[in-house]
C-alpha cells in the first residue's frame, strides 16, 4: 500500500482568477448588489438557455422566491422526493403548504413516475424534482405523469393561472452544467434552483439563483418581483439609488433579505468562465474511477448516456437539440443522451447492511479518506417524522440509503488521488467481507 494520503471531500476549487475577479469588485467599491450580480445573472441565463435568471443568496431562498411568486401557501400541497436534502421540502413548510413526499422508483434516486400522478389533488400547485448528483431527472416522464391529471388542476393565482398542469420548479443545486435530450438544466423545468455552496461543482462561497422558461407571463415583471422580494420589498436597490436624484424608494411589502452581492457574484463570473473546463475534468475522474471498481460489485450512478461528447451545455436547448438522441444499431430505436454535471460519486453496495456501509466508511476515514452519504430520506429525520411522516411509506428511498456512500469528487484530485481512493475502497471492502460483515 502506497504512503497514507489525505483525501478531502469536496473543497473549492479556487484559483488567481477568482481572486483577481474578487479584487476587482473590492477595488470598485461595490460589494453588495450591482454590476457583477447583474452580469452574473446574463451569464447564467445564456449558459442555461434559460429565459431570465434571478441571483439569491442560496438555492433555498431561490426555491421559496419561486413558491411565494406563485402564491403557494397554506391549504395548498407541494410534492417532492423523499430523497433529497432539506432544502427541497423546507420551503414548503415556510411558505405554510402541505408537503408531500413521493418515494423513489425500486433502485433509483429518482421519485417514482409511476406513483406521483397519484399524489396530485385539487390543492397541488407544484412538484418539486431533485436532480441528484448533477443528473437531471426524467423530465418527460415527470411532465407525462402531471400531463395525465390535468384535469385536477385548480390555478389560484395570476402566475398559477399561466400554465395548464401543476408547476414543476426543479431543485437543480447538483446539475448546473447537465444536459439531457440536447436541453441544458435551467431550460427545461418551468423554474429552476441552482446552488452555488462552496461545495457545489461552481461555487460563491453561498449562493443560488433561480431559472425560469419563457411562459404566457411577463418575464421581466416576474424579476423585478423576485428583487422585491430579496430586499425587504424595498422598489429601488442601491444601484438604482445612486442616481442622481433618485434615492426615495418604497416598500411595497415586508419583504425577506436574501440577495446576491457583488462579491458573491465576481466569485461565480470567474468560476463560470472556467466551467466548462471542470466540467469535462470531473468527466475524467468519474470515468476512472469507474474503471477502478468496475470489477467489485457495486453499483455507480451512471452519469453519462451514449456519446455525450458532442453535447454543449453552454449553447441553447435549441442549439443543442440536434443532439438530443442516438441511433441504437441493435434495434433500429433511439436513445437519449444525457450528460451530468458530474456534481457527486454515489456508489451502492447491493447486498450490504447499513452496518457494512458505516463501517466501510469508517475504514476509509482510517484511511485518510473522507465519504458521505447522500441522502438520509427525509421520514427518518426528526423534523419530518414530528410531521407525520413514516420511513415505512418510502421503502424504496430507504433500501437506496442504507447501503449508499459517497466518494470524494472534486476538481483538486489528482489522477493517483482517484486510484488511491479506489484502492482504499477495494481494501476495505474486501476486509470487512472477511470479517463476516454483511
Amino acid at each position: 500500500m502506497t504512503e497514507q494520503r489525505r483525501i478531502s471531500f469536496s473543497p473549492p476549487d479556487i484559483t488567481q482568477a477568482e481572486i483577481d475577479e474578487v479584487t476587482e469588485a473590492l477595488r470598485s467599491g461595490w460589494i453588495t448588489t450591482g454590476p457583477k450580480t447583474k452580469e452574473f445573472e446574463r451569464e447564467l441565463a445564456a449558459f442555461t438557455g434559460a429565459a431570465r435568471v434571478a441571483a439569491f443568496n442560496s438555492a433555498t431562498a431561490a426555491l421559496e422566491c419561486a413558491l411565494r411568486a406563485l402564491g403557494v401557501g397554506p391549504g395548498d400541497e407541494v410534492i417532492t422526493s423523499a430523497y433529497t436534502y432539506t432544502a427541497s421540502c423546507s420551503v414548503i413548510c415556510h411558505v405554510g403548504a402541505t408537503p408531500v413526499l413521493c418515494d423513489t422508483a425500486p433502485d433509483s434516486y429518482e421519485m417514482d413516475y409511476d406513483a406521483l400522478a397519484s399524489l396530485v389533488t385539487e390543492r397541488t400547485k407544484a412538484v418539486i424534482p431533485v436532480d441528484i448528483a448533477g443528473r437531471m431527472v426524467d423530465y418527460d416522464r415527470l411532465f407525462a405523469a402531471l400531463e395525465s391529471v390535468r384535469n385536477l388542476w385548480q390555478p389560484a393565482s395570476d402566475l398559477q393561472r399561466a400554465f395548464d398542469r401543476v408547476v414543476v420548479l426543479a431543485d437543480a443545486a447538483h446539475s448546473l452544467g447537465a444536459a439531457a435530450g440536447g436541453r441544458a438544466s435551467g431550460s427545461v423545468a418551468d423554474f429552476t434552483a441552482f446552488s452555488f455552496h462552496a461545495v457545489k461543482n461552481l461555487t460563491t462561497a453561498e449562493g443560488g439563483a433561480l431559472a425560469w422558461r419563457a411562459g404566457a407571463f411577463d418575464s421581466e415583471a416576474l424579476y423585478r418581483e423576485f428583487m422585491l422580494m430579496s430586499l425587504h420589498g424595498q422598489t429601488k436597490d442601491a444601484l438604482s439609488k445612486t442616481q442622481a436624484g433618485a434615492w426615495e424608494y418604497d416598500i411595497a411589502y415586508p419583504g425577506w433579505k436574501c440577495n446576491m452581492t457583488d462579491l458573491q457574484a465576481a466569485l461565480g463570473l470567474a468560476q463560470l468562465r472556467r466551467y466548462p473546463a471542470l466540467l469535462a475534468r470531473r468527466r475524467e475522474l468519474i470515468e476512472r474511477y469507474e474503471a477502478g471498481l468496475a470489477d467489485l460489485a457495486v453499483d455507480v450512478l451512471q452519469h453519462y448516456g451514449n456519446d455525450t461528447a458532442g453535447i454543449d451545455t453552454t449553447r441553447s436547448p435549441e442549439a443543442t437539440s440536434s443532439a438530443s438522441t442516438e441511433l441504437n444499431s441493435e434495434d433500429g430505436t433511439h436513445e437519449p443522451i444525457f450528460a451530468s454535471s458530474g456534481h457527486l460519486m454515489l456508489v451502492r453496495l447491493p447486498g450490504k447492511s447499513s452496518t457494512f456501509r458505516n463501517a466501510l466508511i469508517e475504514r476509509l476515514a482510517g484511511d485518510g479518506v473522507s465519504a458521505n452519504v447522500h441522502y438520509k430520506p427525509l421520514p427518518l429525520l426528526t423534523a419530518y417524522r414530528d410531521l407525520g411522516f413514516d420511513i415505512a411509506d418510502f421503502p424504496n428511498a430507504l433500501a437506496q440509503f442504507e447501503n449508499e456512500v459517497t466518494l470524494p469528487l472534486h476538481t483538486l484530485l489528482a489522477d493517483d488521488d482517484v486510484s488511491y481512493v479506489t484502492a482504499v475502497f477495494i481494501r476495505a471492502y474486501a476486509a470487512l467481507e472477511a470479517e463476516g460483515i454483511h
